[in-house]
């Protein structure tokens, strides 16, 4: 990997990695966005910034003529799992958010498996899925009977995770040869439609803070628009498989930075349950040769 691309790929990790931050603050219940206005936002300032630049390298149309198929992967990875985490994170911290979607691989191993892949069956894979499954069950149980996180927030979370897991492996399949920076800027406008009615509804009748005007600004401009610009320029540099790998960095900067910056608590079931859902998540996802 080239010194560019590595730190693209740190830059991506980072990008990704504060959004559950930037979430936290926009939506609290006491003078932020509802978890509506804040999809809504950080949409529609993604496709601001990622539509013109797939209309530039000319595969904004070509990816286009697929709508449908867009719009069901809109459906799995921002409509449905967007909503989820910003309503959760009213009730949880942004690093216990930015853990649970950590498992994402072990979902998406275990979804690839429905659709033929048999490398599943591993032996280091399917240790992998065992000890990501024992993370999330040790990190939801002990979260839960020690008070420290509202339990129907973590579910969620966790459905947002399969959510993720589901849209990826949908869309590859379907769209193999699709611009990331295409599919994912008309998903953004097509989400942007499907909230719009949000304005209307949710818009605040209370003065909103300064810091939750300005996270979601920033959600939208770094971790919505230019996050995802980043990442599928590194990737098509690196290759999918390593390109994942920005998973682990992404949970690891969420926690981090939630301890740090908001003073979120380090809690038990994060302490315990961090390393297992990273390994397992790690292992889970890493094919060998046969």
């Amino acid at each position: 990997m080239s010194r560019r691309n590595l730190i693209l790929f740190l830059l991506s990790g980072f990008l990704w990695g504060i959004p559950y931050l930037f979430i936290r603050v926009a939506v609290d219940p006491q003078d932020g966005f509802h978890p509506a206005i804040v999809v809504l936002g950080r949409v529609v300032i993604g496709a601001l910034i990622l539509i013109p630049i797939a209309i530039y390298d000319k595969t904004f149309f070509t990816a286009l003529k697929n709508w449908r198929y867009i719009a069901v992967y809109a459906l799995f990875e921002m409509v449905g799992p967007w909503i989820l985490i910003g309503t959760a994170e009213q009730k949880i911290s942004s690093g216990l958010a930015g853990l649970l979607v950590s498992s994402v691989p072990i979902f998406s191993t275990l979804i690839a498996s429905r659709y033929g892949d048999k490398s599943v069956w591993q032996p280091k894979r399917l240790f992998g899925i065992a000890i990501g499954f024992l993370g999330v069950f040790l990190l939801v149980g002990i979260e839960s009977l020690t008070g420290s996180s509202d339990p129907l927030s973590i579910l969620m979370v966790i459905a947002a995770s399969i959510g993720y897991a589901f849209a990826v492996i949908y869309i590859t399949r379907k769209m193999p040869e699709g611009s990331g920076v295409a599919i994912n800027g008309i998903a953004m406008a097509m989400t942007a439609v499907f909230y719009s009615p949000a304005l209307f509804i949710f818009w605040p009748d209370r003065a909103v803070s300064h810091e939750a005007i300005y996270s979601l600004i920033a959600l939208g401009v770094f971790s919505t628009g230019i996050a995802f610009a980043i990442f599928f320029a590194v990737m098509a540099e690196i290759g999918p498989t390593r390109a994942s790998l920005v998973t682990y960095m992404n949970t690891a900067f969420a926690v981090v930075l939630g301890v740090i910056i908001l003073n979120e608590p380090l809690t038990l079931g994060i302490i315990v349950g961090l390393p297992l859902v990273l390994i397992g998540s790690y292992l889970a996802s890493r094919r060998t040769s046969a």
